[in-house]
């Protein structure tokens, strides 16, 4: 396999609740591209992952957001679940985070509820954006457009909508993430589906 991500350091931000394949598969092709991936969470010691309705697998926090600095990570990649980001979206921490990725205009992967971060740290307008269904409104009131597609990338921010999306979400947030650093976006941003 090829190493195209070598040397890149990814922060997963998580909290319990997140969706165990959104975070595992896609860590998987991350690691699997050379890059090294760091869970990052406001729990200590370890966070719990869900399948759909039911407790999945715990994994070990790599390191904890109080001490997380953005600018040490190349990319952030924010798995979905319900709990997940409705925990993270009200730890100011976490919102800040997540903005200053977009303000240093380094790539941002996030599936299923996971563009509730984004809407949260207020970086989705004039962006166009997927998610879970749920999440359409919250995404729109935030000044971004909802389509429905498998994967959407936008400036750098790709998003999906679901774990049957992952395959081809895995192979844009590759190509963002290969890309790295992007210039600031004008108001013709490129958006790309697949």
């Amino acid at each position: 396999m090829s190493k195209e991500l070598s040397g890149k350091r990814i922060a997963i931000l998580v909290a319990d609740g997140f969706e165990q394949v959104e975070m595992t598969d896609p860590r998987k092709a991350l690691d699997d591209a050379g890059a090294k991936t760091e869970i990052v969470s406001p729990m200590q010691g370890e966070v719990q992952g869900w399948n759909h309705h039911e407790k999945g697998k715990k994994f070990h926090v790599d390191v904890e957001l109080s001490s997380a600095d953005p600018h040490e990570y190349d990319a952030l990649l924010l798995p979905g679940g319900v709990v997940n980001p409705d925990q993270l979206r009200i730890i100011p921490l976490a919102v800040q985070f997540v903005k200053t990725f977009v303000e240093d205009h380094k790539p941002i992967a996030a599936i299923c509820h996971g563009p509730w971060m984004l809407v949260e740290a207020d970086v989705v307008r004039g962006r166009t954006l997927t998610s879970w269904p749920s999440v359409k409104t919250d995404i729109r009131n935030a000044g971004g457009n909802w389509v429905d597609q498998e994967v959407v990338s936008d400036a750098g921010i790709v998003t999906s909508r679901k774990p049957g999306d992952i395959p081809a979400f895995n192979r844009k947030m590759i190509e963002e993430f290969r890309a790295g650093v992007r210039q600031p976006v004008s108001a013709g941003s490129r958006v790309d589906g697949q």
